[in-house]
């Protein structure tokens, strides 16, 4: 009888300790669906907002949103999801030389000035490159082949990123542009990457999760981000490199590492 009895005791015990665990999954699988953004990743980047968004062409948008000055260049050399930041991918590159320019405060990202693949300049072609202006707090797209070209107030207190001219506000011209700038896959379905900014100087980050034309991701961008407000952008690169991490979404393009990034700093 009391072998039976503890028979009995140690299934009810196995059993509890089988629905203790199943709650503490259930608990843990909804922590990892939701749950309060400031409880997350308490020590990542806090000042931006995260959007998604569907275009009428079927293009999906993800962006952060954020002042520039709260956004930083430098290299990674990983997948930006699994990278240590918050942001998305930067200019193009080829193996681990940059082809965009990538500058802060006069300094390239990725070696010395001057020095093949340091982010110095954009190679080959003079190309829409993304220049923040600290010292006025302005956001511009100039085109130029190298970082000493940039026109800024002060040049201790600016960050440029190189990229393929928008043209935004310039519907008629802004292909023969980017051709000119010779974009990449400018006709092929692929992921893309993009930095544009509004009126009140607010950037956006944005990536797709979805394949499309460059022309296709640009009307997507104008349909849906900052609408009506948008006064310019770069696109970045794209492809496998177009990629995003924030508190929200992860997104890691075909899984490759890329050379530099854009992060959040705060």
């Amino acid at each position: 009888m009391q072998n039976a009895t503890k028979i009995k005791i140690g299934i009810a015990g196995i059993a509890g300790l089988g629905l203790a665990a199943i709650v503490m999954a259930i608990v843990f699988a909804a922590g990892g669906m939701g749950g309060a953004r400031d409880s997350d990743e308490p020590d990542m980047p806090q000042q931006y907002e995260y959007g998604t968004e569907t275009a009428s062409n079927g293009m999906e948008l993800h962006y952060l949103r954020t002042r520039p000055s709260n956004v930083e260049l430098l290299t990674v050399r990983n997948n930006v999801s699994a990278a240590p930041y918050y942001g998305i991918n930067g200019g193009f590159f080829y193996e681990d030389a940059l082809l965009s320019v990538a500058v802060v405060n006069d300094e390239p990202v990725h070696g010395e000035s001057g020095h093949y693949g340091s982010g110095g300049s954009n190679a080959k072609y003079a190309r829409g490159t993304l220049v923040w202006d600290g010292a006025v707090d302005r956001l511009s797209v100039q085109i130029v082949r190298q970082a000493q070209e940039i026109e800024v107030a002060e040049r201790t207190n600016f960050w440029a990123q190189g990229g393929i001219s928008m043209s935004l506000g310039r519907d008629e011209d802004w292909r023969r542009q980017a051709a000119e700038e010779a974009a990449p896959l400018l006709d092929q379905a692929s992921l893309r990457s993009a930095a544009v900014y509004d009126a009140e100087g607010n950037l956006y980050l944005v990536v797709s999760a979805t394949r499309g034309t460059l022309a296709a991701f640009r009307e997507a961008i104008v349909e849906r981000i900052g609408v009506g407000n948008l006064v310019d952008g770069i696109f970045l690169d794209g492809d496998g490199s177009s990629q995003l991490r924030s508190r929200e979404k992860k997104l890691a393009g075909d899984g490759r590492l890329v050379v530099q990034m854009l992060r959040l700093i705060r």
